[in-house]
């Protein structure tokens, strides 16, 4: 697997945009010999940036539709993205690999070891899994553990990047990515003098072993309250581990359970360090339907971990209800709008959060001006910007699991507010953002006995499961609403 081209832009708000780059000529020669006369190659850096920032939406606020971009024909494959280049060699550049953190946006543009048409599918191009995990650990050592790197400390390793690129991508080859074939590590302990330092693992933990293992689950919905519109709801879940090991080559082994009528999981992904997978966790997917034989668990994975923060795996899960039931009604009354909100915990969800607020948004009107709004629960704020309602419901819902709102609001006030092309007349939504600990809605979890680690010093084991809201939903149920044709797609 090589890069053609690598980029690492520092941006806020669109303001003081900044672009380091790397090129391989090397690599591009062999795209080019590839592709032949279809070779697009690698335009401008200040042209990748502008087609780059269009492409994610961060060029021009003002401009939220894109033909190229938006059109309904157009299919998303977020993070592999296409870049529309104009000129002299018109074509599209394929496939961009582009993660984010905070103000940092790092994109590689992959070597694709196959004929430019007809378009493989990504799942079978090793280069974009291996290009996305290359772009992982490049922001992994610029960001640290933190969602938003210190300016000092950024600014020290951006400084290093050039010389950390010669040794971890020579010539536009990563040497931190396992290779394709290589052969399974024996689960046989063998000493350590003989065995050999992977060129992916950079070096060997010294200390007490302790392995952290961090299970999130994520849900989102979208709630009509009408009849006529399906509501719609999906949960994905992560393992995130953190593995300090002694060794050179260190065995793991980590168990995913569910309980006896749990829904079996789906669509399952693995990190290359994976060394031995069942075939039958593999298998289940969420496009086809479940006939009640797929494998249900334990789901152990075995493998090799790097000595940085790694996702082991993602899935998702069938849930038959979502976790927060609600409704949604605005009505025009002589200048103001009346609203009615009520939210109601499932019994199966347990009833302590970390956090749990539900926002209400305003568009395409003057600011609010009056607000005559109660709450049966909670505690209700108007933001400073006097566009949004913030019902903050704490950590806890009362014993009936239901809590309402209700009142009028006018908006007389002195400026307009923000606008959104989607949300006109009665088009509006209420956004849910809430986090439950040790809790899985599909009752997934990692226990700690397990987990296995063939060390020779018995190590320490932390796990931990959370749920969290994700795009969470619930629109006016009198008012136009975008509507999905079919089941919520990852």
């Amino acid at each position: 697997m090589s890069v053609r081209a690598l980029w690492i832009i520092s941006q806020e708000k669109g303001d003081n945009v900044s672009i380091r780059f790397s090129r391989f000529p090397t690599v591009e020669h062999r795209a080019k010999c590839l592709a032949g006369s279809s070779h697009v190659a690698v335009p401008e850096d200040s042209t990748v940036l502008q087609l780059l920032l269009t492409e994610l939406g961060l060029a021009d606020p003002d401009k939220p539709y894109v033909v190229l971009r938006d059109d309904c024909v157009h299919q998303q494959r977020s993070p592999a993205l296409e870049l529309h280049v104009e000129g002299p060699v018109k074509g599209t550049l394929w496939p961009v690999l582009a993660i984010s953190q905070g103000p940092l946006i790092l994109a590689c543009l992959p070597l694709v070891d196959a004929v430019p048409y007809p378009r493989p599918p990504l799942s079978s191009l090793l280069s974009v899994s291996q290009g996305l995990t290359l772009l992982e650990g490049l922001q992994t050592f610029l960001c640290g553990s933190g969602t938003k790197p210190d300016i000092e400390g950024f600014a020290s390793r951006l400084s290093m990047m050039p010389s950390v690129l010669l040794q971890v991508c020579p010539l536009g080859t990563p040497l931190d990515t396992p290779q394709l074939g290589a052969p399974a590590t024996s689960a046989l302990s063998t000493p350590a003098g003989t065995q050999k330092q992977p060129a992916w693992r950079t070096g060997q933990h010294r200390g007490r072993p302790v392995v952290n293992v961090a299970l999130a689950e994520m849900v989102r919905s979208m709630q009509y309250g009408n009849p006529s519109r399906q509501d719609l709801w999906d949960v994905y879940g992560t393992v995130t581990c953190k593995c300090e090991v002694e060794g050179v080559l260190p065995n793991v082994t980590v168990s995913l359970t569910l309980p006896p009528n749990g829904s079996p999981l789906q669509d399952i992904l693995v990190h290359p360090c994976v060394t031995s997978l069942d075939s039958s966790i593999l298998s289940a997917s969420s496009v086809d339907d479940c006939d009640g034989s797929a494998f249900s668990g334990p789901y152990k994975f075995p493998f090799s971990p790097p000595l940085e923060p790694f996702r082991l795996c993602s899935y998702t899960s069938q849930v038959p209800v979502p976790p927060i039931l609600g409704s949604y009604q605005l009505k025009e009354e002589e200048n103001q709008l009346r609203v009615l909100v009520t939210l109601k915990l499932h019994e199966s969800v347990r009833n302590s959060f970390e956090y749990c607020e539900a926002h209400l948004p305003f568009f395409n009107r003057d600011q609010m001006g009056s607000v005559d709004v109660k709450v049966s629960f909670g505690q209700l704020e108007v933001s400073k910007e006097k566009n949004l309602l913030v019902w903050v419901l704490g950590q806890k819902f009362p014993k009936s699991r239901e809590v309402t709102m209700e009142g009028s609001i006018s908006f007389t006030g002195q400026l307009p507010g923000p606008t959104d092309p989607l949300c006109t007349e009665r088009t509006a939504y209420i956004k849910l953002y809430f986090k439950v600990p040790d809790l899985t809605l599909s009752g997934c979890c990692v226990d700690q006995h397990s987990v296995q680690v063939y060390s020779s010093t018995k190590p320490r084991i932390i796990t931990s499961r959370e749920l969290q809201s994700k795009d969470y939903f619930i629109w006016n149920s009198t008012g136009a609403a975008p509507v999905c044709s079919g089941r919520m797609m990852l």
